[in-house]
């Protein structure tokens, strides 16, 4: 405690003298940092060390079975795997099948983010399930996959949304317990959500309708644009569904979005929130 109290002291430190910094101060030592790691990768690169490997990850990893000596981290251990076991029986029981559970009115709630696919906590706690090892909720979330889980809907989704909960799920529970269903249903959704990227740069739409494969942007969103924390971060997942499908088009989707980022200009060395897809031009 004492030292995670200390680390927490030193980062608040931190970061006050940076705000007490004046702008042309950060900015410079913006470019040092940057300058550091490019002397960095060019020594690492004139020593011949090798590059980052295409993949960091093995297949499956084994991520269970491990008992930590500390009595306090085993005791922390399994209280952390009381609240999931607490959370998980409220939800079969109050909001099975549905998305999310409300824990005041013990209802179930499915967000418009989803449209008409249900199980989102479901394939959310997959990985989680597994690394607990909490081995009949994991096979009951699997037969629920199995039986249940339909991305054949007539329904607009957000792209973000459901990447990184239900693709991203499927993924992380495929890797784990190297169950082929959650690579195959992981595929098939990725599949579905690619008329997002159709526009005339590449940059996909924030909202798809995954049966028409029509897409558009949030009303809301600057000028019509998509959102850089949402079409940003797809790439993990879509570089490892074309691992996993052998179909390069989902590592060739999100490879395009940083060329396009690349070759736009950086207000101020930064990257603004919007970009529209259409024009390829920043939106604010």
């Amino acid at each position: 405690l004492e030292r995670i109290r200390a680390d927490h002291e030193r980062a608040l430190r931190e970061a006050k003298e940076t705000l007490q910094k004046l702008p042309e101060e950060i900015r410079r030592d913006i470019r040092q940092d940057k300058e550091k790691l490019l002397q960095d990768a060019r020594g690492r690169k004139e020593a011949g060390a090798p590059g980052l490997p295409q993949r960091l990850f093995r297949q499956p990893v084994g991520a269970v079975g491990q008992e930590p000596a500390d009595p306090d981290v085993r005791q922390r251990r399994e209280k952390i795997k009381e609240m999931m076991k607490h959370a998980w029986d409220n939800y079969k029981r109050y909001a099975w099948g549905l998305n999310e559970l409300k824990p005041i009115s013990k209802q179930g709630h499915s967000s418009n983010l989803f449209g008409n696919i249900q199980g989102a906590t479901i394939v959310d706690a997959l990985d989680t399930l597994y690394i607990m090892e909490m081995k009949e909720e994991f096979k009951e979330a699997k037969e629920w996959v199995e039986k249940n889980l339909d991305f054949n809907v007539n329904a607009e989704i957000s792209v973000f949304e459901v990447n990184i909960r239900f693709v991203g799920g499927l993924l992380s529970a495929y890797y784990l317990s190297g169950e082929e269903i959650f690579r195959k249903k992981a595929v098939e959704l990725g599949e579905k959500l690619l008329p997002a990227f159709n526009t005339p740069t590449g940059i996909p739409w924030a909202l798809l309708n995954i049966k028409s494969g029509i897409g558009r942007n949030w009303p809301w969103a600057s000028g019509g644009s998509s959102i850089l924390a949402e079409f940003g971060t797809l790439h993990l997942e879509f570089v490892h569904l074309s691992h996993l499908s052998g179909n390069p088009v989902f590592a060739e989707k999100v490879m395009n979005i940083r060329k396009v980022l690349n070759r736009l200009d950086k207000p101020e060395g930064l990257y603004p929130n919007y970009l529209n897809p259409s024009s390829g031009q920043w939106g604010q």
